[in-house]
């Protein structure tokens, strides 16, 4: 087993700086995913302790996937905008991360918990508490499906300072697809990050990413290195969140046309979208 520790200023400076040493220090193990004939995984225990997470650029241009769909994603986790894609009975998703953090359900009780509401009110209340944390494991349930939450905690802690407290995040996740997931699950995790110290009244702090297992796959290790070769030759790797601003638009329009959006999230994403139009030019 090996682990890395990776410290950065930006989120896609350490990003990027994992991804790559996950590829060129990571054991070697097999996976549950593995057709015949894959490589072996890459993978490694992870630290990532990004100093500066909302300091522009703030996103990577080599990130799988497009910039529409990293405002999706961040919409899944801050507005639940597919939780009613959640039906494990019909063969579809099981979980989604904004369920299990918004309205973690218990055996034996009636009502859903919102564990962010409950993280504001204790930092509210306490500001140096260490209790301010959100799960998303079931141990009466995960142990036991197809696809168990990989997400497992997120851990709040203002810490105080000039000019007033800061709100850290600590997350800890058990399997972390590095190259294909990782930076889009810490892009949205920060922003969760923002909205909790927006609503508890102070400024968001630094960001830590642990990972158990930070892995890179054997089905892609061709595309992998398309993506080492693109960054070893582009001094430019990063964009601004101005710059994103029109396809992160986009995406917010794209969830909007879901047909089958519920309506909460619905005014949700009109928010976000009248947010994202009325920063244009400033």
């Amino acid at each position: 087993m090996k682990s890395i520790h990776v410290k950065a200023r930006t989120l896609p400076e350490g990003w990027e700086k994992a991804v790559r040493r996950c590829w060129e220090e990571g054991a070697r193990f097999r996976t549950q995913y593995d057709k015949p004939g894959d490589p072996e995984s890459r993978d490694v225990a992870c630290l990532i302790h990004v100093a500066e997470p909302f300091a522009e650029p703030r996103i990577h241009k080599a990130f799988p996937g497009g910039l529409e769909d990293l405002e999706a994603y961040r919409a899944e986790v801050l507005y639940g905008v597919h939780d009613h894609w959640i039906a494990p009975e019909e063969g579809k998703w099981e979980y989604t991360y904004h369920e299990r953090l918004f309205r973690y359900k218990v055996p034996g009780r009636a009502e859903p918990i919102d564990q962010i509401e409950a993280v504001v009110r204790l930092l509210r209340e306490t500001p140096h508490t260490r209790r301010a944390q959100a799960v998303t494991w079931q141990a009466w349930n995960d142990l036991g499906i197809a696809d168990p939450a990989c997400l497992q905690r997120m851990w709040f802690r203002i810490e105080e300072g000039e000019g007033g407290g800061r709100l850290n995040l600590v997350v800890h996740i058990r399997s972390n697809d590095a190259f294909k997931a990782a930076f889009m699950n810490m892009y949205a995790f920060t922003e969760l990050q923002r909205e909790v110290a927006r609503e508890v009244g102070v400024e968001p702090g630094e960001y830590l990413h642990v990972a158990d297992s930070f892995h890179i796959y054997g089905s892609y290790f061709d595309e992998f290195e398309g993506f080492l070769r693109l960054v070893a030759k582009r001094p430019d790797r990063y964009w601004t969140t101005d710059f994103a601003r029109p396809m992160f638009e986009e995406g917010a329009r794209r969830v909007l046309s879901e047909k089958d959006l519920p309506r909460q999230a619905k005014a949700a994403m009109e928010k976000r979208r009248d947010e994202l139009t009325s920063t244009v030019g400033e």
